[in-house]
């Protein structure tokens, strides 16, 4: 009989990033991500998390390894368990900065909007300029660390949020299913409809074609 292959789970993010930075003297360490970076609508969404060392959350991931039903559960004891902040990169600002400075600025106010504030930031990916906070890029953060994923679940689910809003006001274009990424049906839409108020101006060719190769 021949094998039966199975998958692995992935592992859950740990805290050994954050516990590692505690012990040098940093009590309140955030976690920061962003959702929306690659979309061709919508805004990008920043969000920064704080977790409290003594309350277990389980299960925090990337959120793109999870299910839209285990993103919302999670979110739910996210908000309820840790400090935690969001902030919002409108398609304006995206396109006026281009989308990595828009990232990388609404992470910035993520972290420095959190009440109580914290005294360190670990961040998905990249340094962020002007941050007034000692801070560090953790390539991959938001499956190694779980204050980063914390923060990739908060950023995703309210920016999902926003782009169902977004269908209910206009829904030609299927907002509520894609979130604004290049699926097909969203670039079908596109070539009927054209482009709405909602769609980043610079994720458009000369040749006013959908694409997601922005210079950053």
């Amino acid at each position: 009989m021949p094998a039966v292959r199975t998958r692995a789970p992935r592992r859950a993010a740990s805290r050994a990033v954050e516990n590692s930075v505690r012990r040098r003297g940093y009590a309140r360490v955030a976690g920061a991500d962003e959702a929306g970076r690659g979309s061709l609508a919508g805004p990008v969404v920043a969000a920064a998390v704080i977790l409290d060392p003594d309350r277990r959350l389980p299960g925090l991931r990337d959120s793109k390894l999870l299910t839209p039903a285990q993103r919302e559960r999670l979110y739910a004891l996210i908000v309820t368990r840790a400090t935690w902040a969001v902030a919002v990169a409108p398609v304006a600002d995206v396109d006026r900065l281009n989308v990595h400075r828009a990232s990388l600025d609404a992470i910035r106010r993520a972290v420095e909007a959190l009440s109580p504030p914290g005294n360190y930031a670990i961040v998905d990916g990249f340094r962020v300029p002007g941050l007034d906070l000692p801070h560090e890029a953790i390539l991959r953060g938001d499956r190694r660390c779980a204050a980063i994923a914390a923060a990739s679940i908060v950023a995703k689910v309210t920016r999902d949020r926003e782009m169902v809003r977004l269908h209910t006001l206009d829904g030609r274009y299927g907002f509520d299913q894609h979130k604004g990424y290049g699926t097909r049906l969203h670039l079908d839409a596109i070539a009927r409809h054209g482009y709405s108020d909602a769609h980043r101006r610079t994720f458009t060719t000369a040749a006013g074609r959908a694409t997601s190769a922005v210079v950053c």
